[in-house]
């Protein structure tokens, strides 16, 4: 109870008092905190998807038998493909692809039943829109499937394969893609908002002069700092459970790890993000400043987080990379605790990595904040 009354008459407690009071006075303070990363999380989280469907497809059929049309309805038979109907030749069937109202054309040669008749591989020829390079990709495989189907149901002997294979999906067993993306956009949104609000409390000091005025104080620069973090921290970590709330409500993450580990790693995440706002704010003079180059900031640092596309994927030179970006190691602490029964002894290297980079970003933007005040 002593100790309460000394910390609640402290100078660190009335500074973390005016510190509260002039975040609510700011609505645009507020807006930021609240509006963007809901909305990030929506928009992110339904969004990106890397599931293809209902790509518009066309049919050129010069054989017109039972079988073409058993081929053609199997291809119809799903979400993947939107039948678009019968093309009369194939150059106007090229020109629509070319023309980007089709996707996928597919021409049915005449000989067609025949070749099969007789026991004879029958060739059918698919013209794929390849701008979009993964739709395309992934079209390419789903009509194999469906071909490779077909072949098995209209064979005479059925063809019985030398090695089968029994595929178990781990942790997500739906193949849900929200369950991949949400838990990066979790540390996306940290990431914007904890940079961009902790850069603008420090730096609408220096622009109204308020800074000056509470050096006149008793207050040593440590106190006048560490009442900067601790309200902007709280706030941050209201973002974090209203994220996981619209994660588990919406997109319905599982969460199976220890949700309390999941807060505590992302509290380390959020004193890093902190301490590359303040390191920012100590960089330039005016608030539209910090906009850019804050701008100029994240994108790098999202863009090899793994958090839109996954870091196996990047070249070797951006993947190594990589490993001196923050998010992508709190992305991975995201997602293992999140989908799966783990705890901190899974992700000890991420944390290990969190936390170096914490002490030093913190210990660079309090070093220059401090030179800055006297």
């Amino acid at each position: 109870m002593k100790l309460l009354d000394i910390l609640l008459n402290s100078r660190l407690f009335a500074l973390i008092i005016k510190e509260i009071r002039q975040i609510l006075r700011n609505r645009q303070l507020i807006f930021l905190l609240l509006f963007p990363p809901t909305l990030q999380l929506l928009i992110f989280g339904l969004a990106l998807s890397p599931d293809v469907k209902h790509l518009p497809l066309a049919v050129v059929d010069y054989n017109q038998t039972r079988e073409s049309w058993e081929l053609v309805s199997a291809l119809k038979e799903n979400e993947i493909f939107d039948f678009k109907g019968y093309q009369s030749d194939q150059v106007n069937l090229s020109q629509k692809v070319q023309q980007g109202k089709l996707s996928v054309g597919l021409i049915i040669p005449p000989d067609f039943q025949r070749q099969i008749k007789q026991g004879k591989t029958a060739e059918i020829q698919v013209l794929l829109d390849g701008v979009d390079a993964n739709s395309a990709g992934i079209a390419q495989g789903y009509i194999k499937q469906i071909v490779n189907n077909y072949n098995q149901k209209i064979a005479d002997v059925p063809i019985k394969p030398l090695i089968t294979t029994q595929v178990i999906f781990l942790y997500n067993q739906g193949l849900t893609s929200s369950w991949f993306f949400v838990p990066g956009v979790i540390g996306l949104v940290l990431t914007l908002t904890g940079i961009l609000i902790s850069a603008l409390t420090v730096i609408k000091e220096k622009d109204v002069g308020t800074l000056e005025q509470l050096l006149m104080t008793p207050a040593a620069a440590w106190e006048i700092l560490l009442a900067k973090i601790i309200p902007i921290f709280v706030l941050l970590l209201g973002d974090l459970l209203l994220a996981s709330t619209l994660g588990r409500l919406v997109f319905h993450l599982p969460f199976r790890g220890n949700f309390l580990v999941f807060v505590l790693l992302s509290s380390l995440y959020i004193f890093v993000c902190i301490g590359i706002g303040i390191l920012l704010a100590t960089l330039v003079k005016t608030q539209q400043q910090i906009s850019l180059i804050s701008f100029f900031f994240n994108i790098p640092i999202i863009q090899l987080s793994g958090a839109i596309a996954p870091t196996e994927s990047m070249p070797i030179f951006f993947k190594s990379l990589s490993v001196l970006d923050p998010l992508r190691h709190y992305i991975e602490i995201s997602r293992t605790l999140i989908l799966k029964d783990v705890g901190i002894e899974s992700v000890w290297p991420q944390t290990i990595a969190l936390l170096i980079f914490a002490v030093l970003i913190l210990s660079l933007s309090i070093s220059r904040f401090r030179r800055q005040l006297f």
